[in-house]
């Protein structure tokens, strides 16, 4: 669905993307993790052909993205901040507005606004919806004409806990619906969650990029495993064969209430990687 190759980009004189390289396959959720100021949106840009690239190549829907026809266009959504919500408009005159762009009819949507869980929200003006539902207006947004590939930056950015599952089962259903989507996030338990792959992204260069398994297996230095006892005590055994038996011994006196692996957390690797965390603001 998307291939990009040593792809360089520099505003000023500072490079910004520096030898990008990744493919992402038809149907999967692909993550772009890293803090603010790492790339992700200049990327997105390049990718969508909003922006030009200094050098390298990109192929999206098997394309060169800089030859991608208006008809191709309409294969893409796009959710870039608030980019595309008019404040005074209903959530339903919102969405007009883009189902006459792209030639949807305005039949689809109930339907759309009902997928995002704004099906009693149609009346209501968008500069009176909460932040969790603007989110989901926009979403609703990039729906409306069915694109096969989606690009949502940082969707979940300053939400609470219970939206973001909310917005999460939106973006997993799209995929069960064999959409394509490339996320960028600085969240480490959301790009854990959602995310077939991942890529870290530090200063413009792609840093690792693999499963989310993949990669905290790789970096699991300690290779332990802590074990809780009810009697309050936590002692910690090397990950090996040899510790079945001890393992085996406790559960069977009773004596373990909890087992934890040692294996790190992507927001560890990021931090052992580049020494810093994936929330830093630069």
């Amino acid at each position: 669905m998307i291939r990009c190759n040593d792809v360089y980009k520099s505003f000023s004189g500072k490079t910004v993307l520096a030898g990008i390289g990744f493919e992402i396959s038809d149907g999967e959720i692909f993550g772009l993790l890293g803090p603010s100021g790492a790339g992700k949106t200049t990327l997105i840009k390049i990718l969508t052909g909003q922006l030009a690239f200094d050098k390298g190549s990109v192929v999206v829907l098997d394309k060169e993205v800089s030859s991608l026809s208006g008809e191709d266009k309409k294969s893409i959504g796009i959710m870039m901040d608030q980019f595309g919500v008019y404040e005074r408009l209903s959530c339903i005159d919102n969405l007009k507005v883009f189902a006459d762009i792209y030639g949807v009819p305005h039949g689809r949507i109930k339907s759309t606004l009902e997928q995002v869980g704004l099906g009693d929200a149609g009346a209501k003006s968008a500069s009176t919806l909460s932040k969790g539902m603007r989110v989901r207006l926009s979403l609703a947004r990039v729906f409306m004409h069915s694109p096969k590939l989606i690009f949502l930056d940082e969707p979940t950015s300053g939400l609470d806990p219970q939206t973001m599952r909310q917005i999460h089962k939106i973006i997993l259903e799209k995929k069960k619906e064999g959409c394509t989507i490339f996320l960028t996030t600085h969240n480490m338990e959301e790009a854990y969650k959602l995310c077939d792959r991942v890529a870290l992204l530090n200063e413009g260069a792609i840093v690792e990029n693999g499963s989310p398994e993949e990669i905290c297996r790789k970096y699991n230095h300690q290779k332990t495993i802590k074990l809780h006892l009810s009697s309050g005590e936590d002692i910690l055994i090397p990950h090996e064969n040899g510790s079945a038996e001890t393992i085996s011994r406790l559960l069977s006196d009773g004596c373990i209430e909890t087992i934890h692996s040692s294996e790190p957390t992507l927001e560890t690797v990021f931090l052992e990687l580049t020494g810093r965390k994936l929330e830093e603001d630069e």
